[in-house]
């Protein structure tokens, strides 16, 4: 095996199943709050990806398929969305193994990621010949520092940043051996990565493309021997991707969001000011209560960031051992020269507008599909404890040996830059114990470097205190918090079992008002964040729900956004200007619960528009009884644009329960002796909707009111019809004379299909 050792020694003799079995200690002990079921990760890990993990246990084991839901947005194709965590290994087997899975669960499946990319890290570090201890710090610092700890919520981006890890060995390993075989596992490693479809596996992707050919340019070894492994790895990450990412690219295309202007990404850019939480990981109350908060974004105008993404803390002896070995000696590994040019990347893409760079790295393929520069701080978590582990291998073989004095200036000299800072903000005094806290590790930091320098500390004895120190570190600094613990009791909703009177009250009302052709929806509006997706567990079907990707005809007819936490995230359109709508009751919105009373929500609701049924708590249940049935069966067309019926608002004047709007020549078969129309659902499942329509001479429509999609498909009675785009945004198929039965089938596969082959 070639090493890359370059004057640092070899990794033999090295403890590095100490490491390993320390860093999993370590791990065990820093995740304990969430595995003990005391605090669980909250926001987005509650409020989105949980409901998709559990609705995706669920669909699993009721034998149906987890391809589409119809709980949110009127339907989802959830095969095609980049967090319904469907193309997640992890959570994927978890869901096949629990019809119910806990919050403790999802959140030690979090964990189990990040602690795979530490092992990955740490084996990492084995390869390169540098040391235990040194890749101890790296795996620690990854893995419970920077964005992987101040954002667990934001659950996709962690998965991400696991597999760049284990990416990143097999794809180093592959390269040093030039083996195939560990080129294909890292194509494997890569396209779990890929999946992803986030912007931090973008990044991460140009990250390890740059590698392999940094690597190919500087290594000794014949260029023609790396094409074996990489083709390998390509061929095999290929083969997963493709299905899927095409799915992807074409759910792009019907979506609200297929990509973002300059403008918009430079709003959710890292002020570098955010810089100064690697000194300390909560000088400007990161921690706290949300009102003590003053760091960067707070003065900072239009920027759209949550204090927890601008934190970038990765612990006292990473800080310091990264500056206890800069200099020449540090820079004489071609990897490392490597890793540095891409921290520098990831700081001047992070901070976004504050830097003119961002404005050429915009042009680069892909990137304006991503909302926020700031995201890029997950790879300044990977890259930078690389750095400093490097260093700490350094200092620890005698290849730096950093001064006493000048070190501990250098270290004094940036706290004292911080409390500059809070002084001429005004928050010296709330800053002072955070500073100290900090000052205190990294004065033991110190300590540990100077003591590593002089082989004070060495063997087993070095890696057990960088164990101690960084977890003690760690747990003191960024531990659970607002961020990223609450007590599960507050989101008893998103509990089967959990009793919620709200959800209680509203399944025992849809039950009153079920009927065979039936299936009334519900909205829950402004109650609290995590409240929208609960559909997903509950097997209700909501209008609306919390994704930042819709259909885009969904959102272009009802206005919705990818929120209902507040009154001002509820939003209306031309079409759909209030729930005395036409198009709230073609949506079968039967019962909305308001965490206000409606008026504050729907600015042209009048009294009378809907009948207030209760108030449980602070939550108002209302009732709209012109809900129309899921399933109709109408006897006239009317040719419309639907396009300018979007713009203008306008909808003509005709029964909806008799009258389907088409963008087909105009046609109507009701005669006045004519037997009633009727339609019953017999079988409704995710992907599949089976009616029993009667139609009356002359035949007619049969109107599902779900979302229409290109990859849904249908049947009258064994014979392929076509799906017509009815009322907007809904389906419907041509019935003849007499009852027949119609089967609509979601056909991912054939729909990409059908659709790739039409271009």
């Amino acid at each position: 095996m070639q090493r890359i050792a370059e004057n640092t020694g070899d990794a033999e003799g090295q403890p590095y199943v100490l490491s390993a079995a320390l860093f999993v200690a370590c791990a065990l002990a820093l995740a304990f709050p969430w595995l003990s079921g005391r605090v669980t990760i909250p926001w987005d890990a509650k409020a989105h990806f949980y409901p998709q993990f559990v609705f995706l246990a669920h669909a699993l084991h009721s034998g149906q398929s987890p391809f589409w839901t119809p709980n949110v947005f009127a339907g989802m194709p959830q095969i095609a969305d980049p967090q319904s965590l469907i193309f997640s290994p992890f959570f994927l087997l978890a869901a096949a193994l629990f019809p119910e899975p806990s919050f403790v669960l999802a959140d030690a499946l979090v964990f189990a990621m990040l602690a795979m990319g530490g092992l990955a890290l740490l084996a990492y570090f084995h390869d390169r010949g540098w040391s235990a201890a040194g890749g101890l710090l790296a795996a620690l610092a990854f893995a419970f520092g920077g964005s992987a700890a101040w954002r667990l919520q934001h659950v996709g981006q962690i998965m991400s940043l696991s597999w760049l890890a284990v990416t990143l060995w097999l794809l180093a390993r592959a390269l040093d051996r030039r083996s195939a075989l560990y080129g294909a596992a890292a194509g494997v490693a890569a396209a779990f990565l890929v999946l992803g479809r986030d912007q931090v596996a973008f990044l991460s992707v140009l990250m390890l493309s740059a590698y392999a050919a940094y690597r190919i340019a500087t290594d000794p070894s014949p260029k023609l021997s790396a094409v074996a492994p990489l083709a390998a790895g390509a061929l095999v990450g290929l083969t997963i991707i493709a299905v899927p990412l095409a799915f992807t690219l074409e759910l792009a295309a019907h979506s609200n969001r297929p990509e973002i202007d300059l403008d918009g990404a430079l709003k959710g850019s890292l002020p570098p000011g955010s810089f100064m939480t690697l000194i300390s990981a909560n000088m400007f109350g990161t921690n706290g209560p949300l009102k003590d908060f003053w760091g960067p974004p707070v003065g900072e105008r239009d920027l759209f960031l949550a204090r927890n993404m601008t934190n970038v803390y990765l612990g006292e002896l990473t800080l310091v051992a990264l500056i206890a070995a800069m200099g020449r000696r540090f820079f004489l590994s071609k990897e490392i020269r490597f890793f540095a040019a891409a921290a520098l990347f990831f700081a001047l893409y992070a901070i976004g507008r504050y830097a003119p760079a961002f404005a050429l790295f915009y042009r680069l393929p892909g990137v304006d599909l991503w909302r926020r520069p700031a995201d890029a701080a997950f790879l300044l978590g990977a890259t930078l404890p690389i750095l400093s582990g490097y260093g700490f291998t350094l200092i620890e073989r005698g290849v730096v040996a950093p001064r006493a004095t000048w070190l501990i200036g250098a270290v004094a000299a940036l706290f004292a830059a911080a409390l500059l800072v809070a002084a001429s903000k005004g928050h010296l005094v709330q800053a002072s114990w955070p500073l100290a806290t900090s000052a205190i590790f990294a004065a033991l930091a110190v300590a540990l470097i100077l003591a590593t320098r002089d082989r004070l500390l060495r063997g087993a004895y070095l890696p057990v205190a960088v164990a101690a120190l960084m977890s003690a570190d760690l747990a003191i600094g960024i531990g659970a918090n607002e961020s990223t613990a609450l007590p599960p009791e507050q989101f008893n909703v998103l509990k089967i079992d959990g009793k919620n009177p709200v959800i209680a009250y509203l399944r025992e009302k849809l039950k009153e008002t079920s009927a065979p052709d039936r299936r009334d929806r519900v909205e829950l509006v402004a109650i609290d964040f995590h409240w929208p997706n609960a559909s997903l567990i509950h097997g209700f079907d909501h209008d609306l729900g919390y994704n930042p990707i819709r259909l885009r005809i969904f959102e272009d007819a009802t206005g919705a956004g990818d929120h209902l936490a507040l009154p001002e995230q509820r939003e209306f359109s031309k079409l759909y200007p209030s729930y005395r709508s036409i198009l709230s009751d073609m949506l079968g919105l039967r019962f909305i619960a308001t965490g206000v009373p409606i008026e504050e929500i729907d600015e042209n609701y009048k009294p009378g528009d809907l009948i207030e049924l209760t108030r449980i708590g602070d939550v108002h249940i209302y009732e709209n009884p012109h809900a129309m049935p899921r399933v109709m069966l109408v006897t006239c067309a009317m040719h419309v644009n639907f396009a300018q019926m979007a713009q203008s608002g306008e909808w003509p004047e005709a029964d909806y329960r008799e009258t389907a709007l088409l963008e087909t020549p105009p046609i109507c078969h009701t005669r006045k002796d004519a037997p009633p129309a009727t339609a019953k659902i017999l079988a409704y499942e995710n992907d599949r909707v089976v009616v029993e329509a009667d139609a009356p001479p002359g035949g007619g429509w049969l109107v599902l009111n779900d979302v229409w999609h290109p990859w849904w498909f249908a049947r009258v009675d064994g014979v392929e019809a076509p799906i017509l785009r009815a009322n907007v945004m809904f389906r419907a198929v041509v019935v003849p004379e007499g009852r027949h039965e119609v089967r609509f089938e979601f056909q991912p596969l054939r729909g990409l299909i059908t659709e790739l082959s039409q271009r």
